[in-house]
């Protein structure tokens, strides 16, 4: 399977598209007037395209960059949201949920099936504030399999779910389809069964995690499928450094980063030093060296984190520093870089 054009010129026109977890109130609140900063920040600095999800504060992320796009073209901008969690009314659901706080008065529930998928997209498409998004992502199955054996869940996206979603886009209701997930395991088993115009994949190939190497991208490459590589920054040491300035915890995974993991960013971090090389930047733009990578996609909580990722993302970075990072065994060996002649 293949993005529509439009799709692949869209990504290819910024190096970085805006994730929408921080804006639902992830970890702490953001306000309406922040939210709506970050967005035309990011759109200012050429980003198009935009990623939310029902799970992100109950609903308040997708409310907030649907009406943040109001005043842009449609046409002008890539916009994906996410299945697979239903949001039920509840007067008395606590107001901090699953990471965010101050969320909608929700509670979710997991849902896979052909019918669960058409009422979620609805419900995200109102609350977005358009007709139709252009890529659909089948949220967090990794999650929900990994809570009840997978049996039931698993099953329901297999059959019904994706279904439904090629459906969706022969419809023209969406633009392609596909997983938003952390696990590699789960992707390469669904692209067993089934096929995929995309994968939104948070976390499993930065400088501290390439997991998804040797195995899901080669696969992705072979068969067409366009690569979203969420949370570039693993939710913090490769931001914050092995050591962050406000003493805190470095976190990897949303967690205390493992002390393997810690240590290896220390030697990222000195090569950074040694090549005069922002840790941030490079933590950016690995990713995209990768040709099964179209896309990546960080967060951000002011107009001015989204600023600074923009300009790192483009900052001009040596190649011997990348090659460095290859001979210290700092990168696997057969990790495409940035700039690199193979």
């Amino acid at each position: 399977m293949e993005l529509p054009p439009s799709l692949v010129e869209t990504f290819g026109r910024s190096p970085l598209g805006l994730g929408g977890a921080p804006l639902g109130n992830l970890f702490r609140r953001v306000s309406d007037a922040e939210a709506h900063a970050v967005v035309e920040r990011a759109w200012v600095g050429g980003v198009r395209y935009f990623d939310t999800a029902p799970h992100y504060g109950n609903g308040r992320s997708e409310t907030r960059i649907g009406s943040a796009l109001r005043n842009h073209p449609r046409d002008t901008y890539v916009l994906s949201t996410k299945v697979g969690r239903l949001l039920e009314p509840n007067s008395h659901a606590p107001r901090d949920q699953h990471g965010y706080v101050d969320v909608g008065a929700f509670v979710q529930r997991y849902d896979y099936t052909a019918d669960g998928v058409r009422q979620s997209l609805a419900e995200s498409c109102a609350r977005l504030g358009v007709e139709r998004v252009d890529l659909c992502l089948v949220h967090d199955i990794d999650v929900a399999r990994a809570r009840d054996d997978g049996v039931h869940h698993w099953r329901d996206m297999l059959d019904s779910g994706l279904p439904k979603l090629a459906q969706l886009r022969e419809e023209g209701l969406i633009g392609g389809y596909g997983l938003g997930v952390n696990r590699v395991d789960i992707c390469l088993e669904t692209l067993g069964h089934r096929d995929l115009d995309v994968i939104l994949l948070a976390g499993r190939y930065t400088l501290a995690d390439q997991t998804a190497l040797d195995t899901l991208l080669p696969e992705c490459v072979r068969r067409h499928v366009a690569v979203i590589a969420a949370a570039p920054f693993n939710s913090g040491i490769l931001a914050t450094g092995s050591r962050p300035a406000d003493g805190t915890v470095p976190l990897f995974d949303y967690g205390p980063a493992p002390q393997a993991v810690v240590e290896r960013v220390r030697f990222i971090e000195a090569l950074c030093e040694e090549f005069s090389v922002p840790l941030i930047a490079a933590a950016l733009q690995f990713p995209c060296a990768h040709p099964a990578v179209g896309c990546v996609l960080a967060g951000a909580r002011t107009g001015d984190e989204i600023a600074k990722a923009l300009h790192f993302a483009s900052l001009p970075i040596p190649l011997a520093f990348w090659q460095a990072l290859r001979t210290r065994g700092l990168v696997a060996l057969q990790a495409p870089l940035p700039g690199d002649p193979r």
